[in-house]
């Protein structure tokens, strides 16, 4: 039996006082502001990063854009990292190296405490899986060529012999590599940083598909195993990708930045307007016309940081008339850098007349692209276009950022200007832009590279013939044979010689036009600790960490 008893006054009067005080929680919880992103990372140490573009590949072995690099280098690892601050190479899964007297033979030391992110041991045999893998000719890895120093690497990636026992890999045993050199390289532990050089789980490949086929589910968060210090978590296409420490990388999982979050967007202005909200530590790039702002603050979150980068143009040789050097020299020549670095940059950038970055390695280039309008005009009307009369309208190839529509856009009223022709400009989704260069379907397209490594190497060894990354169609027996003959000098002055000559016939032959140089033009929140200029771009995670 149940029954109900009427409250009694004093009863009633307390039910009021309760609900009254639950309202006006509840009003106060409505009124306070929202914790930000930037504000609940100093809890969960989760860093929100700005990432520029939609990655094409998380296949350390295909992927080729910067924006990839960025979340690769969470996710895996060479045997050496670039130490941000210095730009030299440390131990990464290799605890230490020896190198032979003639600088032929290296051999690595494995740590010991070395895993993938499933909790596997990271073994010497895993490496030469991985370094057969990209050499191989039916995986058409763009960037297998920077292994071609190993003696007998670049014969087998050509196809020329199918033993890949005659390529100077070694694993004695599980915890020792050994590599043997064609010629002593200079650069080499550096160049074993860069992605091309990180290992990939064998058993996570293979369940997948072949050790060379291309685009397969082993990418997947559900199947991803790699061996960096994070994990990858999800990967929403064009929102977020997320990574997170996990517990069987040899660094204190403890310790610094414990989630990334990549934001790829190539829209600039709303990535600043997500760093103002408190969505992002950090932006990818910042439009020149707000420097002057946040020049102005005090304090600033501005950075201009120094990188090892070249913006240029690649004209598709194999189209008419851009095969006619003349015609190349001419769109070339009548290029404004200064303005373009000055005026459409606001100073942030210096104008590129040769392709190496000053400084690269210690090499100083002593080629030029001249700004030239005058013999510019007189190499069209050569080449059969006057005033620039019957020349075709071409397009120019770029992906989707403002700050390359500012600058090509300078550039297209250059040429109008000083040379009488029309351009096109198209934009195109990031993914679809790298195909587009890859399969040469573009007549001028607009490029962007940051070194590897700290070494002229890195720029000119690019533009060989039938190179992954020359993408211009153009090839020059007498270029080749300058940076074979580099490849085998071991003498810093006459090795310096033969880049000088082979950029001096880069820029005669005009299948490039630089046009600046890079800078890390960005913001960083006062939150971020550790974010040290990079010249090379390069920035483990681990070693951040997020506090007020």
């Amino acid at each position: 039996m149940s029954f109900f008893r009427p409250a009694s006054a004093s009863a009633s009067a307390s039910r009021l006082v309760l609900v009254g005080l639950l309202a006006l929680a509840t009003l106060a919880t409505a009124c306070r502001p929202r914790q930000t992103a930037v504000e609940a990372a100093r809890a969960d140490q989760t860093l929100h990063l700005g990432n520029g573009a939609e990655p094409g590949d998380l296949d350390p072995h295909l992927a080729t854009a910067y924006t990839e690099f960025n979340i690769l280098i969470a996710l895996g690892e060479g045997l050496t990292a670039i130490d941000e601050t210095s730009g030299e190479p440390v131990p990464a899964t290799a605890a230490s190296w020896e190198i032979s007297g003639d600088g032929l033979r290296y051999t690595f030391r494995l740590r010991p405490d070395a895993k993938w992110s499933n909790g596997d041991p990271v073994t010497a045999a895993d490496f030469l899986f991985s370094f057969e893998r990209i050499l191989r000719p039916a995986l058409a890895s763009e960037y297998a060529y920077m292994l071609h120093p190993v003696r007998g690497a670049e014969a087998f990636n050509n196809g020329d012999t199918s033993d890949f026992a005659t390529v100077g890999f070694a694993a004695p045993d599980a915890r020792t590599l050994v590599i043997e050199l064609a010629s002593p390289t200079p650069y080499f532990l550096g160049l074993v940083a860069h992605q091309a050089w990180f290992p990939v789980h064998p058993p996570t490949v293979l369940a997948h598909g072949r050790i060379d086929q291309r685009g397969t589910a082993w990418t997947r968060p559900e199947n991803y195993v790699g061996n960096g210090a994070y994990r990858l978590v999800s990967w929403a296409p064009n929102s977020r990708i997320v990574v997170e420490r996990h517990p069987h990388h040899y660094s204190d999982p403890a310790e610094g930045i414990r989630r990334v979050v990549f934001y790829p967007t190539d829209n600039i202005r709303a990535d600043e307007a997500a760093f103002r909200a408190g969505q992002r530590h950090v932006t990818y790039d910042l439009l020149p016309d707000r420097i002057a702002t946040y020049r102005a603050q005090t304090p600033s979150p501005l950075r201009i940081d120094p990188l090892l980068e070249t913006l240029y143009l690649r004209f598709n040789t194999t189209r008419r008339p851009l095969d006619d050097v003349r015609v190349r020299r001419a769109l070339a020549l009548a290029i404004d850098r200064e303005a373009i670095a000055t005026s459409v940059l606001q100073g942030s950038r210096l104008p590129a007349h040769h392709y190496v970055p000053p400084g690269t390695g210690g090499f100083k280039s002593t080629s030029r692209q001249p700004h030239d309008p005058e013999t510019a005009r007189a190499l069209l009307a050569e080449a059969g276009f006057p005033g620039g009369r019957g020349f075709p309208r071409f397009e120019v190839l770029m992906n989707t950022d403002d700050v390359n529509v500012r600058i090509l856009s300078a550039i297209q009223a250059m040429w109008k200007r000083e040379l009488g022709i029309d351009v096109g400009l198209v934009n195109q989704d990031f993914r679809v832009y790298l195909d587009t260069m890859k399969g040469l379907r573009y007549d001028i397209a607009r490029a962007r590279w940051i070194g590897d490594y700290d070494d002229p190497n890195t720029y000119l060894d690019m533009f060989v013939s039938g190179g992954g990354n020359n993408q211009t169609g153009w090839s020059s027996p007498d270029y080749d044979r300058l940076i074979a003959r580099a490849a085998s000098t071991t003498d810093p002055v006459a090795r310096f010689a033969l880049f000088h000559e082979a950029e001096a016939l880069l820029l005669a032959e005009a299948p490039i036009a630089p046009v600046v140089f890079g800078a890390r033009v960005h913001l960083v929140h006062p939150d971020v600790h550790g974010w040290q200029p990079s010249l090379l771009g390069v920035r483990r995670y681990q070693t951040l960490r997020i506090a007020p």
